[in-house]
């Protein structure tokens, strides 16, 4: 006897981008700071991209985003990121326009980038503007991949690992460019056959 099909749920987020295994030559890294891990109650806090052509850095933006509210002790002990650089920021609204307009249609870059797109994308829809559509490369999805020997691949691993010397950790601009030059190292290892899309 034939059961009916059950119907699929609808993506929680219509439009996004796909996640990628991918060695592009250009892309712009993407980081965000944010006050907490859900869209929904949290707020962004710092916006950061590099552009990269030709495997190359060639621009840069880096913004301050006053949330409307003091943030947490431990946000402050993560970032270094205090009310008092905050209180001047102006708000998303102001800047993320600008922001999405400079990472453009380029496909994006970034550790644990779902976390970071789907900030974006929830963000963007709130203050009146279109989805984030961009596909996107993980860098921490793309190490499980090519180094399954290993059990950590937190960005600071992955630094340690490529003898990368980031300025600073967990500040959006320094954390772009430390998962462009770890994404770099791991492009050449990236064989022909298995460019395409993770399921």
């Amino acid at each position: 006897m034939r059961t009916a099909e059950r119907p699929r749920p609808a993506p929680a987020r219509p439009g996004k981008g796909r996640s990628l295994l991918l060695a592009a030559e250009d892309y712009t890294s993407v980081d965000i700071e944010t006050t907490g891990l859900s869209p929904r109650y949290s707020s962004i806090i710092e916006l950061g991209a590099v552009k990269v052509r030709g495997g190359q850095p060639v621009d840069q933006v880096s913004l301050l985003v006053d949330p409307g509210f003091s943030i947490p002790a431990e946000i402050t002990a993560l970032t270094g990121i205090t009310d008092d650089m905050l209180w001047t920021a102006p708000p998303l609204c102001d800047v993320l326009p600008y922001f999405l307009d400079f990472v453009g249609g380029d496909v994006i870059v970034g550790h644990n980038v779902h976390f970071d797109v789907n900030f974006l994308y929830d963000k963007a829809l709130s203050i009146g503007l279109p989805p984030v559509s961009n596909d996107f490369v993980d860098t921490m999805r793309l190490s499980r991949k090519l180094f399954p020997q290993y059990g950590r691949h937190r960005l600071a691993d992955l630094a340690e690992r490529f003898g990368v010397m980031p300025e600073t950790a967990h500040r959006a601009l320094a954390d772009c460019y430390t998962a462009a030059a770890c994404y770099e190292r791991m492009k050449p290892l990236l064989a022909a056959g298995t460019a395409g899309i993770i399921l």
